[in-house]
């Protein structure tokens, strides 16, 4: 490395903390998390709710479905992809949620059940139907949940010399791994990622009427462009188990990228099968007028 390559890197120094009183602190990271999942979330499937004229208590109902399963699966997905004999050992640890780790992985997972469940008890609708317009704001939470672990001094990638390179000073794990060299912000690269697979959504969604024209289109792209994304910047991203570098060894991928392949087959088979069974051209011509309709008849109260 350049003996210069610290003047050009960017030191972080953020508290993770906003504030902390006693034991208690909270950190940036639960806001960020919270404040995705729970608020811009669920505003964006509330205006497809609203432009579609589906029922209140289905989207009421669908929030619960969604918070549990998210949280749930992610937090377990933690737990038994990367470091499973630790928490069967230790089960309590398990409700720690507080001390971070969660994994997308687990948490899709847990969103796919929770939706099939949905489409059964609730909607009566078939479960591509609910998961194309729950995916429209996935991209946008993920990236919020990215920019949560950049305030954590987490999930770092390997040194680098590029003027980007960050010092996370006030990580431990950090200067064990690094050696106190500036490193890919690679948090910072899927939050990138993931907000350009939300515009994405948003375009298909409320541009090119996907959710009514194409069943699984949308959430075919979401799960290939989010785990394309992320098998790509795990290839710079610090392995910090010793068993994930065994595995790194025999056959070339670690963890993240192992659990992505799946996502990635899924998703392009979802598109696949949506552009080759597009929702009859009939079906669709009624939905969107009667959108246009109700839109017409919004704009005659409110001139009232």
């Amino acid at each position: 490395m350049s003996s210069t390559l610290p003047l050009l890197a960017i030191t972080w120094d953020v508290n993770p903390a906003i504030f902390t009183i006693g034991s208690f602190e909270l950190r940036w990271y639960a806001i960020l998390f919270a404040v995705g999942l729970f608020v811009f979330g669920p505003w964006i499937v509330h205006r497809i709710w609203q432009k579609e004229g589906l029922p209140e208590p289905w989207f009421n109902k669908l929030f619960w479905y969604v918070a549990i399963g998210t949280i749930v699966g992610a937090r377990l997905g933690h737990c038994l992809f990367y470091d499973p004999l630790y928490y069967l050992a230790n089960p309590v640890e398990i409700l720690k949620t507080w001390e971070g780790g969660l994994a997308s992985h687990g948490g899709v997972i847990g969103l796919i059940i929770v939706m099939w469940i949905y489409a059964r008890k609730v909607s009566h609708k078939p479960i591509l139907w609910g998961m194309d317009r729950l995916c429209v704001p996935v991209g946008l939470v993920a990236a919020m949940i990215r920019l949560g672990n950049l305030m954590n001094s987490e999930i770092f990638g390997y040194p680098t010399d590029v003027a980007w390179g960050f010092r996370f000073i006030r990580s431990a794990e950090w200067q064990t791994l690094a050696g106190g060299m500036p490193c890919h912000p690679t948090a910072i690269y899927e939050a990138l990622a993931y907000l350009l697979v939300f515009a994405i959504c948003m375009w298909l969604y409320w541009r090119r009427n996907a959710g009514y024209k194409y069943q699984g289109l949308i959430v075919g792209t979401l799960l290939t462009l989010t785990f394309i994304a992320r098998m790509l910047i795990e290839t710079v991203k610090f392995v910090q188990e010793p068993w994930e570098h065994r595995l790194i060894d025999s056959i070339g991928l670690n963890q993240g990228q192992l659990l992505s392949i799946p996502f990635i087959l899924i998703g392009v088979g979802m598109i696949i099968y949506a552009l080759r069974h597009p929702v009859p051209q009939a079906e669709v011509d009624r939905l969107l007028a009667e959108e246009a309709r109700r839109k017409e008849q919004a704009t005659h109260q409110n001139k009232k």
